[in-house]
């Protein structure tokens, strides 16, 4: 009798080392998912920032040879650092910080209110300009690309394709602004 009570613990120890595995790797998808909607929460602060800063300087960011759209297509933002300074254009120091938040070296300064923004797996940013919306408006897009960490179907937006190896393992997201034509109705 023993001997049955020995094998029933055994099996019983089993069970519950199978139950305890199931749960451990339960907790680590939970991990990777928070930590993929934390990156996409940054991302899209990231993106709205950009946006922010293009209609804060909407005259500048609606000429067809806006630094915001020249080289639309050709730079991808959050490649290398910039020391950004005051002699700047605006809209110069606009994307030179911007591509140092997308690499997270933005937060020099203690108590940055900023501070921690862009800790995202190889971050990179694309703006482009829109086809013609008619009527004499400008659409400007926006858009935030990381690396994720399990495979998924790869986004449809072009930004940084090829940059990250696998495209199941690209994320993207993306934000328009759209600069209306404002026409005075009092003028000819």
């Amino acid at each position: 009798m023993a001997g049955v009570t020995l094998i029933e613990v055994l099996v019983t120890l089993l069970i519950l080392a199978i139950g305890l595995l199931g749960l451990a790797g339960l907790q680590l998808t939970t991990v990777n998912g928070q930590f993929e909607a934390y990156q996409r929460s940054q991302a899209l602060l990231l993106a709205e920032e950009m946006a922010g800063r293009l209609r804060a300087n909407a005259t500048v960011a609606r000429d067809p040879n806006s630094p915001y759209t020249a080289d639309a297509g050709t730079t991808l933002y959050g490649v290398g650092s910039d020391e950004c300074t005051a002699a700047m254009s605006i809209a110069r120091r606009d994307l030179c910080e911007w591509n140092n938040r997308l690499l997270g070296t933005s937060t020099t300064r203690p108590g940055d209110p900023n501070e921690g923004l862009a800790s995202i797996i190889s971050a990179r940013g694309c703006i482009d300009r829109l086809a013609g919306s008619g009527d004499g408006d400008v659409a400007v897009q926006v858009t935030v690309a990381w690396q994720g960490l399990v495979e998924t179907s790869p986004p449809s937006l072009p930004c940084a394709q090829g940059q990250y190896g696998d495209e199941r393992l690209r994320r993207a997201v993306a934000t328009r602004v759209v600069f209306a034509e404002l026409v005075d109705p009092n003028s000819p």
